[in-house]
């Protein structure tokens, strides 16, 4: 049996900083950084010791989040947008997504957070090259820069975690 990949890190508050490989994470142990939550039912073992693979851990210090502003991409869009089209309001696979000019660069609109809004294709080539008043739409909400999301929010998919995270995933 392969051991799990990942092992979640929570702070010393309990929400989630980040994941590590179980490698990175027994090393955390070792070093005193971090206390087991929840573990893997898979051991791991060593000539001279046995644990179980940790699935969950905890910082034992707090630690100092530099606030660099989050990255703009297609992927923060969609996650700051909650993958839901800005125009019918209904959510959709990444692979259904678009994200849309609010004021078309044919328009001299920027590629910047506040003229960028996640919209199905549908609703993209409806407003095509237009704004929305233009295109008669409604805007569910005004594009904006993020102050920032929870670390890992919008890294994982819920489906595919493992069990023993999810009460830790808000």
């Amino acid at each position: 049996m392969e051991p799990p990949q990942r092992t979640l890190v929570l702070s010393m508050s309990y929400e989630p900083v980040s994941i590590v490989s179980w490698k990175q994470a027994v090393t955390l142990l070792y070093s005193d950084k971090v206390e087991v939550v929840e573990e893997y039912d898979q051991p791991l073992r060593s000539p001279s010791t046995t644990i179980m693979i940790p699935a969950v851990v905890r910082l034992k210090k707090p630690f100092k989040r530099f606030r660099k502003p989050l990255k703009f991409s297609r992927s923060n869009v969609y996650a700051r947008d909650q993958y839901r089209c800005q125009y019918c309001g209904q959510r959709f696979p990444v692979s259904e997504l678009t994200y849309d000019h609010v004021i078309p660069r044919s328009q001299g609109g920027k590629t910047v957070w506040t003229n960028i809004a996640t919209a199905c294709e549908h609703d993209n080539r409806k407003k095509a090259g237009q704004t929305p008043a233009q295109a008669g739409m409604r805007l569910l909400s005004e594009p904006h820069q993020p102050k920032g999301f929870h670390t890992i929010s919008h890294e994982v998919n819920r489906d595919l975690v493992p069990a023993s995270w999810l009460e830790y995933l808000v």
